[in-house]
C-alpha cells in the first residue's frame, strides 16, 4: 500500500543521521512529508549538508549538532525540536559506535572502548528516549525506533561490546515498550551488515557475509527506511517488537570469528 504523505506535518528526529542508514531514514521520512530533525555529532558542516539535501531544507527541516551519549547535550536536542516544532512524533534512535576487535582478544577490548561502545549504543538511546518522552506524548501515539543489529542475536559482531550493546537495547526497547504504553510505541529493527560508506572498506568481511547471506547480498540503507516508514505508517498495533532484515543471514552458515 503506498504511504505517501501520510506522514504529512509529523515530526522525526533521527539521530546519527548526517550519512548512511541514518540520512536515508531522513530522506525517506522527509520525502513522505515529515519534518525532520537531523542530528550528528562531527560537525556543524556535515548537519547543515545533510538538512540541505532533504526535501525542503532549511525552511522544513532543522539540524543539530549533538553527542547522545551526553545528557546535556541530548537536553538540547530536545529543546531545540520543542522551541522549532513544538511536538516530536518519531524518534529513531540510530546514533551508534564500534571498532573492529577479534572476540578472542579479550586485551584489546580497552576500558574506554568498551564504556564509549555501550555509551553511545545503549545509554545514548535511552538518553534519547528520556528526553524526548514528553513531546512525544502530546500526539499519542509517539513512535520510537531504535535501530540495533542481527549482532544482539547471534553475537557475531565488530567487538563483543557491540554485540552486547544491541543485545541490551533490543532488551530495553521491549521494556520500555511496557513501561510506555499505551502513549509511545517503542519498535527496534535489526539490520545485517548493510551496504553503507562506512562499510565499503570491509571488503573481506563483506564477502564473507554475502557468502553466508541466503538472499545473496548485502542490504541497503533503503531497506532500513522503508521499514521504519512501514512501523511509522502501517504497524500501528506493534510495539516491543525487533523486526530482523538481513537477507537471512541468522539462517545461513555460522562464520568464523569476526576480525
Amino acid at each position: 500500500m503506498p504511504t505517501q504523505g501520510r506522514i504529512e506535518g509529523l515530526v522525526a528526529v533521527v539521530t546519527g543521521s548526517t550519512r548512511g542508514i541514518g540520512l536515508e531514514i531522513a530522506r525517506e521520512l522527509a520525502g513522505d512529508g515529515a519534518h525532520v530533525v537531523i542530528n550528528g555529532s562531527s560537525s556543524e558542516e556535515a548537519v547543515r549538508c545533510a538538512v540541505a539535501g532533504l526535501p525542503g531544507g532549511d525552511s522544513r527541516h532543522l539540524g543539530v549538532c549533538a553527542t547522545v551519549e551526553r545528557w546535556d547535550q541530548v537536553q538540547a536536542l530536545a529543546e531545540a525540536c520543542r522551541a522549532r516544532f513544538d511536538r516530536c512524533d518519531i524518534l529513531v534512535n540510530n546514533a551508534g559506535f564500534t571498532r573492529f576487535i577479534p572476540h578472542a582478544a579479550l586485551d584489546e577490548l580497552s576500558e574506554d572502548i568498551f564504556d564509549r561502545t555501550l555509551s553511545v549504543n545503549l545509554k545514548g538511546a535511552f538518553f534519547c528516549i528520556r528526553a524526548f518522552a514528553p513531546l512525544l506524548r502530546k500526539h499519542p501515539p509517539g513512535l520510537v525506533v531504535n535501530i540495533a543489529s542481527i549482532a544482539a542475536t547471534i553475537a557475531l559482531g565488530s567487538s563483543v561490546a557491540y554485540c552486547a550493546s544491541k543485545a541490551a537495547l533490543v532488551n530495553m526497547t521491549k521494556s520500555l515498550a511496557r513501561a510506555l504504553a499505551p502513549d509511545i510505541r517503542v519498535n527496534s529493527i535489526s539490520p545485517g551488515l548493510i551496504d553503507t560508506e562506512l562499510t565499503r572498506g570491509w571488503e573481506e568481511y563483506r564477502k564473507r557475509q554475502i557468502a553466508q547471506t541466503p538472499m545473496g547480498r548485502l542490504g541497503i540503507a533503503g531497506d532500513i527506511a522503508r521499514c521504519v516508514l512501514v512501523l511509522a505508517c502501517d504497524l500501528k498495533f506493534a510495539t516491543g517488537q525487533d523486526i530482523i532484515l538481513d537477507g537471512g543471514r541468522i539462517l545461513g552458515k555460522e562464520g568464523p570469528s569476526e576480525p
